[in-house]
């Protein structure tokens, strides 16, 4: 049994946020290598699954110890074992919950990394999150709600920064978020976007301000599977300022600056 523990780790796999070209090519390989895969059924893309020879399980309809005893089950068993999660596992992915139980048990485990809704997001947008004098820090949160949010962490503190920021699994609050930002110091005509159902087939994208962009939502019907990207990086114009890293002038460890 320990000869099959060192072989075959459990794979905690990102699939991706939609679109199932944008999964790891590490990760498309270990979907083909598992002999059991259980998957968040209600955004893994059919896509992924579909000629697999391993035994799937849609987790949507299973509590922590369901899962877990598939897994372990599985795992105990000498099968190559694959948990895929949507995104990214390491945002919002329910993943540490799971690895207690397998350090309890004494299975290793491995995490590979996928593409996360919110740089997706991002991608869709054609935006840069990080653009020099506008915003050098990003900020992915949620805002309460079933979920709670240490107090340190509300929407108004973290406005106060006046970064670019990456809301999730908060579209359904979309008017107190917009409350709680504009509390935090943005200004009304703050640049903000929702994509919805990003890389998806549906996706669809909305820009606005904060000043308009609840009733954008609202009036879209946008309910869930949203991201709320807040941030002058948003603003269609040039750049104010240009990256050091190409400035013909700036010298680095590569390259000699022109006088």
């Amino acid at each position: 049994m320990s000869q099959n523990k060192e072989l075959h780790p459990v794979h905690f796999v990102g699939a991706g946020p939609g679109d199932p070209e944008l999964i790891t090519v590490k990760g498309q390989r270990l979907l083909r290598e598992a002999e059991v895969i259980v998957y968040t059924g209600s955004l893994v893309p059919k896509a992924l699954l579909q000629d697999l020879a391993a035994e799937l399980h849609n987790s949507a309809g299973l509590n922590l110890d369901q899962v877990m005893e598939i897994v372990i089950t599985a795992r105990q068993q000498g099968k190559r074992v694959v948990r895929l999660h949507t995104g990214d596992p390491a945002i919002y992915g329910a993943i540490n919950e799971q690895i207690a139980r397998l350090v309890e048990e004494d299975i290793p485990f491995q995490v590979v990394p996928g593409v996360s809704s919110a740089t997706a997001s991002a991608a869709a947008l054609g935006s840069e999150l990080t653009l020099p004098e506008v915003s050098q820090t990003v900020i992915i949160t949620r805002r309460a709600g079933r979920t709670p949010v240490p107090e340190k962490e509300d929407l108004v503190s973290l406005a106060g920064h006046q970064a670019t920021m990456l809301i999730l699994l908060s579209v359904g609050m979309i008017e107190q978020v917009v409350a709680d930002l504009l509390a935090g110091g943005y200004t009304a005509a703050t640049q903000v976007a929702v994509v919805e159902k990003v890389s998806w087939p549906e996706q669809r994208i909305i820009r606005g301000t904060l000043a308009t962009i609840a009733g954008q939502v609202k009036e879209a019907g946008i309910t869930k599977t949203a991201i709320i990207a807040v941030g002058e990086v948003l603003a269609k114009a040039p750049p104010p300022a240009l990256s050091k890293l190409y400035d013909k002038g700036f010298s680095h460890g590569f390259r000699q600056g022109l006088d």
